[in-house]
């Protein structure tokens, strides 16, 4: 079920408003296929393709989006579990210039996040039902383990969309 507006801070709010109503699970089983099939074949100029100075390149793209995922699935973890502690941001940008993405292939980073969307595939199916509505504080705000798993698929599908507006593809 769609995580209520109250359930994650509002700076968010337009991911969840990118997911479908429908199982979480299964839309993020779909989501990386067909991500994957927008990506798979797509040549090293247009991996490397950056639509203005000083924006990520399709490959940058693809490591933030899982880069936050890995990121979030820890948030989830964490408050799944009952834990309480105030978990801090980070810098996407910084994360992204010091990853290296974009000495690597697509079908690299493909494959690394297949791995990853089955590790939150795998954590998600895994939790007791009572453990969605658990609540914990991230990046200063406040969070329910649910909301967290719409924000990863929300997050991916913007990114998506701007693969598609403005890097030209698909």
């Amino acid at each position: 079920m769609k995580p209520a507006i109250t359930d994650y801070p509002e700076h968010y709010r337009n991911y969840v408003n990118l997911v479908p109503e429908g199982n979480i699970i299964e839309i993020l089983e779909s989501q990386l296929h067909d991500t994957k099939n927008l990506l798979a074949d797509i040549k090293k100029e247009q991996a490397d393709f950056r639509y203005a100075e000083g924006k990520w390149s399709v490959l940058e793209v693809v490591g933030h989006v899982m880069d936050t995922e890995r990121i979030m699935n820890y948030r989830i973890l964490r408050m799944a579990r009952g834990d309480q502690t105030p978990l801090a941001g980070y810098d996407d940008e910084k994360y992204v210039e010091e990853s290296n993405f974009s000495s690597r292939t697509i079908a690299d980073l493909l494959a690394e996040w297949t791995v990853v969307r089955a590790a939150t595939v795998a954590l998600l199916k895994g939790l007791p039902k009572a453990s969605w509505m658990k609540t914990g504080f991230a990046n200063n705000g406040e969070f329910t383990v649910n909301s967290i798993a719409y924000i990863i698929a929300g997050h991916e599908r913007h990114h998506v969309g701007l693969l598609k507006s403005r890097y030209m593809l698909g």
